[in-house]
């Protein structure tokens, strides 16, 4: 009976529970950003052809040379020592995903806002939304928040959890390094061609999970209290409202379930009623994401036990 996937699992939980993210120093993702960044370097200084090929081969050699080397030692941990093999690997996991980091990070905004700190508030924002937040308004800000919630559902938690649970540890791994390549250099302007590999395999990476998120949200809002059915006309009826191929679904979930509007100016505006955005939005939008959160932690455990038990 082999139930450390299981014990990786739980652990990895529990150090974002209790500890939340580490400071740069010693969080992996901080220092991949440090890899990317030396890596781009490198990059073609013109051609889009030549950079279109640089952002593949540099996404693909990074995903194998810290995955496989990472795997290869694992296995030899595992050999040696099984706890300190499940304590090592659900650090590792652990860093793939951020879900007290996310709460955290939309809370700094509410408080902000309930103190009337709009100064403050836009600065804490930078860290939910890639957007400009140096001018948006109280509402706005709130939109944002509400938003990041849904968003971010799907790539600090659902998405890190659904690879593991099929491809395990290495697959945790791969889709974190994509998602951070993602983030850095996918998307218009500067790194148009360089970026874009990484940015259409995070579509691809996130087409899963983003439609179980949307869904979680659903179920978490009959459960919070809030309106499921809502929930889940906005997210059928607007979910291609967004650029991206994923994100609508969540979000158009999330202001259906709360009953209101999410706007970014001059990109969307999802419609799900006419509740004014406050504090009190923002909170419930946490307690949704949260409770989505707790259904989908609770299913990959289950998943995990299930196949500790069958080998």
């Amino acid at each position: 009976m082999e139930l450390s996937g299981l014990y990786i699992l739980c652990v990895a939980l529990l150090l974002d529970a209790l500890i939340g993210e580490a400071s740069n120093s010693w969080h992996p993702v901080a220092w991949l950003g440090k890899l990317i960044s030396l890596e781009l370097k490198l990059e073609p200084s013109e051609g889009s052809r030549r950079q279109l090929f640089f952002g593949a081969v540099m996404v693909v050699t990074t995903c194998t040379t810290i995955t496989v080397p990472l795997w290869l030692g694992l296995t030899f941990l595992h050999s040696l020592n099984p706890v300190a093999y499940i304590c090592v690997s659900a650090y590792l996991f652990k860093n793939t995903f951020a879900l007290r980091g996310l709460w955290k990070a939309v809370e700094d905004v509410r408080l902000c806002l309930q103190r009337n700190d709009a100064a403050k508030a836009r600065l804490k924002a930078r860290s939910l939304v890639s957007r400009d937040t140096s001018q948006l308004s109280d509402e706005q800000l709130m939109s944002a928040a509400v938003e990041s919630c849904a968003e971010n559902l799907c790539d600090s938690f659902i998405a890190p959890l659904f690879y593991y649970a099929v491809l395990g540890l290495p697959g945790a791994l791969i889709y974190r390094i994509v998602n951070t390549f993602d983030a850095m250099i996918g998307y218009h302007g500067r790194w148009e061609y360089t970026g874009k590999v990484a940015a259409r395999l995070d579509d691809v990476l996130n087409f899963i999970p983003a439609r179980l998120s949307a869904l979680l949200i659903v179920a978490a809002s009959g459960i919070c209290r809030a309106d499921a059915a809502g929930s889940w006309r906005t997210m059928l009826k607007q979910h291609g409202r967004t650029a991206s191929p994923n994100a609508g679904w969540t979000m158009c979930s999330m202001a259906g379930s709360l009953g209101i509007e999410l706007e970014k100016s001059g990109e969307y505006t999802l419609s799900g009623g006419s509740a004014a955005l406050s504090g009190a939005v923002v909170s419930r939008s946490q307690a949704v994401m949260l409770t989505a959160a707790g259904m989908w932690g609770l299913t990959i455990a289950i998943v995990e036990a299930l196949i500790g038990l069958a080998r």
